[in-house]
């Protein structure tokens, strides 16, 4: 065995005995410790645009002299689903990249099968390990915080901020830092109410870290945010994620949003607020146009009849849903949706079709 891999072997043995150790101490408390960076109040001075919660000197458009880069990180299985996701969604971020008002430095898919694929030399790779077997409980998104804590330990990454996207996301214009102040910026989603959970989130968020309004409701993607602080908030986003998934009663109330609770509980944790940025991306078919958003996030499934009609939750007969590619890539050359579909639907379904007409051996 060569000293690279041995070094390597033993980084690993350490780093699955300190999950061990932590979630053994996670079972046992409720996760009161002093955690290291600023306390949350330290940004209530800032002023807030209260229509879209970003700090005024931004909304105006004053962005200041200096390019602040970030680099875009996704994490990702090696399953046919999420390589064929991914491959689309490098292609546009190529395309954006070096345009005006972009942000956009660096990108790594972060490969958390353990292992290289076929696909390294088309897509920076970073290879994580995934959790020792039988960790995630059947929850496979739980190697997501673990892929970035080991990223963010052993990559050499040049710019001081992180995007945080996902394979299924598809960026339609350059994307500017969007963060500011020591600020985050996140998308606020809907369906992550933390007051209506106070009961069991004070189990990881304790009542001496301040009210439960300071739990943003967001995930921890898309998420642009400080290098320094995506490091302290990792590993605690890891512990949370899995000690809420060893409990019965959290892992019953949030379900598959598990761990975008436990980011925004580690988020809390250490102090670090999000502009809550709503044009950061549209979910079609709910959001019909594109408006100023920067990234289609195309996780729900497009059903519609012949005349344009939506018929959601019932297959129609045009459709559009990535699980219907579950182990076989889209074909090229998708069908566009009939008239009268929103604009949101038929941007998404072009540019999926633009990324498969150019990148190289589609399909194999």
């Amino acid at each position: 065995m060569s000293c690279g891999n041995f070094f390597f072997t033993i980084l690993v043995t350490f780093s699955v005995a300190l999950i061990t150790y932590n979630i053994i101490i996670s079972a046992n408390s409720p996760l009161q410790q002093d955690l290291p960076g600023p306390s949350r109040s330290s940004s209530s001075s800032i002023s807030v645009d209260p229509i879209i919660q970003m700090p005024l000197h931004r909304s105006r458009g004053k962005l200041g002299s200096s390019k602040r880069l970030f680099h875009t990180a996704v994490t990702a299985s090696d399953s046919v689903y999420n390589t064929w996701q991914c491959r689309i969604m490098y292609y546009w971020f190529k395309k954006f990249q070096k345009e005006p008002n972009s942000g956009m430095g660096g990108f790594t898919r972060i490969l958390h099968s353990g292992k290289p694929d076929k696909y390294m030399a088309e897509i920076p790779t970073f290879v994580a390990q995934p959790l020792p077997a039988g960790m995630d409980r059947g929850y496979i998104v739980l190697n997501r915080p673990w892929a970035f804590v080991q990223w963010l330990q052993q990559a050499d990454i040049k710019e001081d901020y992180i995007l945080m996207s996902e394979p299924d996301h598809i960026i339609v214009k350059p994307i500017p830092n969007l963060s500011t102040d020591g600020l985050g910026a996140a998308f606020p989603f809907f369906y992550i109410e933390p007051k209506n959970y106070e009961s069991v989130l004070r189990k990881y968020f304790p009542e001496n870290k301040g009210p439960i309004t300071n739990i943003d409701p967001i995930g921890n993607s898309p998420v642009i945010v400080g290098k320094e602080s995506l490091k302290k908030i990792a590993p605690t986003w890891m512990n949370v994620s899995l000690a809420m998934k060893k409990d019965p009663e959290t892992d019953k109330a949030f379900g598959w949003v598990l761990e975008m609770y436990a980011y925004a509980v580690a988020s809390a944790l250490h102090g670090v607020g999000n502009i809550l940025y709503k044009d950061f991306m549209i979910q079609p078919p709910w959001d019909k146009e594109i408006g100023k958003k920067f990234i289609i996030h195309y996780t729900y499934g497009c059903d519609y009849n012949m005349k344009g009609e939506l018929t959601y939750g019932k297959i129609g007969e045009w459709r559009f849903d990535k699980r219907s590619y579950d182990t076989v890539a889209p074909p090229r050359n998708l069908p566009m949706p009939p008239a009268g579909v929103p604009e949101s639907v038929v941007t998404l379904v072009r540019m999926v079709n633009e990324a498969t007409a150019n990148i190289p051996n589609w399909g194999e």
